[in-house]
């Protein structure tokens, strides 16, 4: 059919819809959303391939993975650019005139786009260049349709800037490079990207450079005026005081980072992993929720087959890098089984138990091993022999780091342990042991990190005289009892004795205003933060649920 303003946003709604999770079932209906990306691929048009490329990063669900990839392969194989090329080239402007910011008129009144953070607002002034707060009346009687449009692009907004967030986000490890003249024009100065590109910070010609006040500068505040090549800062390879430095940098400049970068973890090898040689055991031996798992995995580029309790095998979890030529695994396998308490309706395992972390060159056959346990074990092709684990010392640092970050990431999000229902050790009580040194056990990296921004965070709280941070604990001082909130689990202690306190966060907590934070995207703080909030004010709590504990 002849193309319609609406149908790529249509078409790109049917996808994501098509895909939701049913519980005990998996995705509505991937045909329906298979039909929608081959339509999809079909149209040759911007806001078609615009579409394409957000749901490139979106949806996890394999089938229809592998046919977004497909037809952003063919189109950039088709305009003679590379895959990343397309992706950036991909990125509409959603009528945006200058970086973050529009201005529409309509009749005598004006519409102001404007992007804050990761999400865009949409405000009025009249004829007489007053702010108010609803639509004119005169723009909702003779303009309808550009009003359909605006609402409709601050929502497309919304969408492609998580899109390209967690894109970017990815782009650590791919040793990706831009001349200086294509990532002004892709990230920089785009729109729309620029909105996340100038709360990064790059390195130009091997000189660290964020963006403030109008222009790009260094350290000291001097300004970054050209360059030749520009790729994406990591901490790794930087010391610890000039890493300090970035962070003060940014909270001078009031920037906060669209995702954790100059306060992103680092994983330098432990004398541990030397010892072990070619594996690391530090994310061993954990108890994960199999599905939340599965799908976190899949968001950061790992590829996973979810267990099921049959006779079958399956590879670990694996993630590849072609920039590296290496390929990383994680061992899992499934746990329990003897019941049906520990398994969906359709049969797959409800939780994983977890193993080393390995990296093989990536044209290495794949391990693998029964769903239900048991050794992994590579079965080459052709006689050819095993590949031999590569040994973590010959792994870059820059690699080591982001992979062993996505692990307790995985770790972080779906370990048991941060179950707050969970004080009985879950079913039969097998998980308490674990639960426990888990749940108050020693920090993480990411729980440092937040400890650290704690540090300087706390003393701006409207509760600063009530909250001390005491080794893995934020305490908390109430009015009827002190608590103390673990900065890995988000579990809680209560005077006296260390009694537990379970208190079930919303499953999207908005952190408390807290003034300025340096970076977006930390959900454990914002449970932190909201329970402390609670906690100081333990005398205005009214949910029957915990004043029964209190």
């Amino acid at each position: 059919m002849p193309p319609h303003p609406e149908t790529a946003r249509t078409l790109g709604a049917l996808v994501e819809t098509s895909l939701k999770k049913v519980s005990g079932l998996g995705p509505v209906n991937p045909k329906v959303a298979n039909a929608g990306v081959t339509a999809l691929a079909r149209i040759d048009s911007e806001p078609a391939l615009a579409e394409l490329a957000r749901l490139a990063t979106r949806v996890t669900y394999k089938g229809t993975l592998k046919l977004l990839n497909t037809a952003l392969d063919t189109r950039a194989e088709a305009m003679g650019l590379s895959r990343e090329e397309i992706e950036e080239l991909a990125v509409p402007a959603y009528g945006l005139t200058e970086v973050g910011r529009a201005e529409h008129h309509l009749g005598e009144s004006t519409a102001t786009i404007e992007v804050h953070g990761t999400k865009a607002t949409l405000s009025w002034r009249n004829a007489t260049g007053k702010a108010v707060k609803s639509v004119p009346a005169d723009v909702r009687r003779d303009h309808p349709d550009e009003l359909k449009d605006l609402k409709a692009a601050v929502k497309d907004i919304d969408k492609m800037l998580s899109a390209q967030s967690e894109r970017l986000d990815r782009q650590f490890a791919a040793r990706r490079t831009w001349t200086y003249a294509a990532w002004r024009e892709r990230y920089l100065d785009h729109p729309l990207l620029g909105t996340l590109a100038r709360r990064l910070l790059w390195t130009v010609d091997g000189t660290t450079a964020g963006y403030a006040d109008g222009a790009l500068r260094t350290l000291t505040d001097d300004p970054v005026d050209g360059g030749t090549e520009v790729t994406l800062w990591h901490p790794v390879g930087h010391e610890p005081a000039e890493i300090v430095a970035w962070r003060d940098w940014l909270e001078r400049h009031g920037i906060t980072q669209p995702f954790k970068q100059a306060h992103r973890e680092v994983y330098l090898l432990t004398d541990a992993e030397r010892t072990t040689g070619t594996y690391s055991n530090r994310f061993a031996a954990h108890y994960l929720r199999q599905h939340q798992f599965h799908a976190l995995a899949a968001v950061r580029g790992w590829r996973n087959k979810l267990r099921l309790s049959v006779d079958d095998e399956a590879p670990p979890a694996t993630r590849e890098l072609p920039a590296w030529g290496l390929r990383a695994e994680y061992w899992i396998q499934g746990d329990g089984g003897e019941n049906r308490d520990d398994l969906t309706d359709s049969g797959s395992f409800l939780r994983l138990r977890t193993d080393q972390v390995r990296f093989y060159p990536i044209d290495a056959a794949e391990n693998s091993a029964h769903c239900c346990g048991g050794e992994y074990r590579m079965r080459p092709q052709g006689g050819a022999a095993p590949a031999d684990p590569l040994p973590l010392t010959d792994i870059p640092p820059l690699v080591l780091s982001e992979v062993l970050r996505d692990v307790d990431l995985f770790v972080g999000v779906a370990s048991v342990g941060n179950d707050p229902t969970w004080q009985d050790g879950g079913p039969g009580g097998r998980f308490q042991d674990y639960w426990k040194s888990y749940g108050f056990g020693e920090l993480g990296a990411s729980a440092e990190t937040r400890r650290t921004l704690l540090e300087r965070l706390i003393p701006r709280l409207a509760i600063a005289d009530r909250c001390t941070l005491e080794g893995r604990f934020l305490q908390v001082k109430g009015d009827r009892h002190t608590y103390k909130i673990h900065l890995g689990s988000g579990n809680i202690l209560r005077t006296p004795n260390d009694q537990y306190l379970c208190i079930v966060p919303k499953s999207n907590p908005e952190a408390p205003q807290a003034g300025y934070l340096p970076y977006e995207g930390d959900r454990m703080l914002a449970v932190i933060l909201s329970k402390a909030m609670m906690l100081a004010a333990d005398t205005k709590i009214t949910d029957r649920t915990i004043l029964s504990q209190l």
